[in-house]
C-alpha cells in the first residue's frame, strides 16, 4: 500500500505544473544612451543639421541597441558644461559635443565621469575617456573655390566668417587658393562676425559685401542667411555644411557638405563592442567626411566636371590645397609655403595668416 501511494505521489509531482520548470526569461540589454549637444537651433540646413543627420544615421544603423537624445541651441561656456554634465548624470554613456568651444567643458565633465566616453568634435585635446575628431573642411573649400573662380564675373568673392581660429583661416585660404588656381585675378573680401550663429548679422554682412561688387559668396557660420541673401540679390554662393538648393535654388553653385554618419556610427559600435579607445581623427574627402556636390543649374557642365575631377584627385592623394607649385605668399608679402613644399598637418593646424588675394587683416 505504501509502495503504491509513493508511486502515485511521485507521478503527481512529475505531472503537476506547480513542480514543472519553465525556461528563465531572457533579459533584454538596456540600449546604449548617446547624447548630442548642439551649439545652435536644429534647422533644415546648416552645421547642426549635419550632426543631427549623423545622429539619425546611428539610430538607423544600430536600431534598438541605442537610444539617442540631443539638446539644441546650447551656448559655448558655462551653459555647455551644465548640459554636458546633465547628460552624463542621466545615464548617457557616450556624449558627442560638436563645437570648438565645447572642448574645455567636455574635458572638465569627463574628468568627473571617468567611466563615460566623450567625443569632442572639432576639438583637439584628448583624455583617456575623451576622443577628438574633425574634418578637413579646407579640402572642400579649395574645390568650391575652383567653382567660384570659374563663375565670378567681378573677380571678387565675399566670405562671411565666424571667428579667426585656424579652422576658419584654413577654409578662407584654401578657398582663395582654389579660386586663384583657375582665375589668378580673383580676390576675396572677408567680414568677421565673432559669432557662429547670428542670422541677422550674417545676412547684413552678405548684403554689405554684395554692395561692394562681390558676386560670389562663401561663409563659415551656422545658418543659411548668406544663401538667402544671395538668392534675393540674384548673386551666387557656395552652400556650406549642407546642400542648400532648397533655400537658394538659383544662387547655389555648389555645396561643401559634412558627412558625420559613418564616424558617429562606428564610434557607437565600438563602445557597444567594448573596443572604444581615445584618439584623434582628422578625415576629409578620402575618408568620406567631406564632399563637394549639389551643383546649381547655372553651373556649366564643364565646370562641374572640372571640380569633380579635382575631387577625385584629392581623394587619390594627387591634389593638396596647401602644396605650392609656386611659392605661396601671405597677404603681407611674406612667403608662407616655399615652392615645391606642402604644409604638414601641424602647420595647417597652427595657421595664423591670410593668403595673398585675401583682402584685410586678422582681427
Amino acid at each position: 500500500m505504501y509502495k503504491n501511494l509513493a508511486a502515485v505521489i511521485a507521478a503527481a509531482c512529475f505531472l503537476s505544473p506547480v513542480f514543472s520548470k519553465s525556461p528563465a526569461p531572457v533579459a533584454t540589454p538596456e540600449p546604449l544612451k548617446i547624447g548630442f549637444v548642439y551649439v545652435a537651433p536644429l534647422l533644415e540646413t546648416g552645421w547642426v543639421r549635419q550632426h543631427d543627420e549623423g545622429r539619425r544615421a546611428v539610430e538607423a544603423a544600430l536600431g534598438d541597441r541605442v537610444k539617442t537624445t540631443y539638446v539644441e541651441n546650447v551656448a559655448e561656456g558655462p551653459d555647455a558644461e551644465r548640459v554636458i554634465r546633465d547628460l552624463a548624470a542621466t545615464g548617457h554613456k557616450l556624449i558627442f559635443t560638436p563645437s570648438f568651444g565645447y572642448m574645455e567643458p567636455t574635458l572638465k565633465v569627463a574628468q568627473a565621469f571617468p567611466q563615460l566616453k566623450f567625443e569632442s568634435i572639432t576639438g583637439y585635446k584628448t583624455a583617456p575617456n575623451v576622443a577628438a575628431a574633425n574634418a578637413r573642411y579646407y579640402e572642400g573649400r579649395y574645390l568650391a573655390g575652383i567653382a567660384a573662380g570659374r563663375m565670378t564675373r567681378s573677380n571678387l568673392a565675399g566670405y562671411v566668417a565666424g571667428f579667426p581660429i585656424p579652422e576658419v583661416l584654413q577654409g578662407i585660404n584654401a578657398f582663395a587658393l582654389g579660386m586663384r588656381s583657375v582665375n589668378p585675378a580673383s580676390q576675396v573680401k572677408v567680414v568677421w562676425l565673432n559669432a557662429w550663429f547670428d542670422p541677422t548679422r550674417e545676412r547684413d554682412a552678405a548684403m554689405t559685401l554684395f554692395n561692394q561688387s562681390v558676386d560670389v559668396m562663401a561663409f563659415h557660420t551656422g545658418s543659411s542667411a548668406v544663401m538667402v541673401a544671395a538668392q534675393e540679390r540674384g548673386k551666387l554662393a557656395v552652400g556650406y555644411h549642407s546642400d542648400m538648393r532648397k533655400i537658394a535654388p538659383d544662387a547655389q553653385i555648389v555645396a561643401v557638405t559634412h558627412q558625420w554618419g559613418h564616424y558617429y556610427t562606428e564610434r557607437a559600435q565600438a563602445l557597444l563592442d567594448g573596443r572604444w579607445k581615445s584618439g584623434n581623427v582628422w578625415g576629409g574627402v578620402r575618408e568620406g567626411m567631406i564632399k563637394v556636390d549639389g551643383f546649381g543649374s547655372k553651373v556649366p557642365k564643364a565646370v562641374q566636371q572640372e571640380v569633380l575631377a579635382r575631387q577625385k584627385d584629392m581623394a587619390a592623394g594627387k591634389l593638396h590645397p596647401f602644396h605650392a607649385n609656386q611659392a605661396v605668399l601671405d597677404n603681407a608679402g611674406k612667403e608662407v609655403i616655399a615652392k615645391g613644399q606642402t604644409l604638414s598637418d601641424a602647420q595647417i593646424l597652427q595657421m595664423n595668416w591670410l593668403v595673398q588675394g585675401v583682402q584685410g587683416q586678422l582681427p
